[in-house]
């Protein structure tokens, strides 16, 4: 977690600090020391959100690629009792959710569910093999729409991760982190997977990072879980 309240102010950890989680009131203590990112941690995160997870320098990064007052923003269902922190929620209600980590489908699902309107961005980076599944994928099955950028991919499992391709909202996989020797300009792109809605071929389409940052900070680009 990046921010705690103290003093009702929301502040990113420093050493020997202590404060309250925005999103349950219960004491954080700052965590700062050399193996991991500085972050807030609580006494007992029981209490607390179900959804938290560790956070990488990869996610930090893109999150802080937003105005801080987007970030962390803990989000009330009135109908559920839920409620949950949101990577990123912007001017515009569109949730960006950052994952880095494995996820478990259930939880998948429940989180579209409860944000409706929102975007994964995944790290494509977390296993070696994910790229190089992608990279022979993009060579034997995207095939050119009439629309510029635009594919269809037959036989999508063979090219993404098999937990991301039910996702009923935009999926966007970031392969920039990886580690190549030779220059790959399909890394530097963030490509989006569009929800499959009961049709035989996916559609994938590549997206610059700074076109994808400022058109969500726009409100240009969004998709709506109905």
């Amino acid at each position: 977690m990046k921010f705690a309240l103290i003093d009702n102010n929301r502040v990113e950890p420093q050493p020997k600090q202590q404060g309250l989680c925005p999103n349950c009131s219960q004491p954080v203590i700052a965590k700062c020391g050399k193996q991991k990112i500085w972050h807030w941690a609580h006494r007992n995160i029981a209490s607390c959100d179900s959804w938290w997870e560790p956070e990488t320098e990869w996610h930090r990064t893109w999150k802080n690629n937003y105005p801080v007052e987007w970030q962390e923003i803990s989000l009330f269902d009135e109908q559920t009792s839920e409620k949950h922190i949101s990577d990123v929620r912007t001017t515009h209600n569109l949730t960006i959710e950052f994952q880095h980590s494995a996820i478990k489908p259930e939880e998948r699902v429940s989180r579209e569910k409860f944000y409706k309107n929102m975007i994964w961005v995944v790290d494509g980076t977390r296993l070696q093999r994910d790229y190089t599944r992608f990279r022979k994928g993009t060579e034997n099955n995207f095939k050119r729409t009439r629309q510029k950028g635009y594919y269809f991919v037959d036989f999508p499992n063979e090219v993404f991760p098999k937990s991301w391709l039910n996702s009923e909202v935009l999926v966007i996989f970031d392969f920039s982190s990886i580690s190549t020797t030779e220059q790959d300009k399909i890394k530097d792109i963030l490509w989006c997977l569009l929800p499959q809605k009961d049709v035989p071929r996916t559609i994938v389409f590549g997206l610059g990072k700074s076109d994808f940052i400022r058109m969500t900070k726009n409100g240009e680009l969004k998709y709506k879980n109905q």
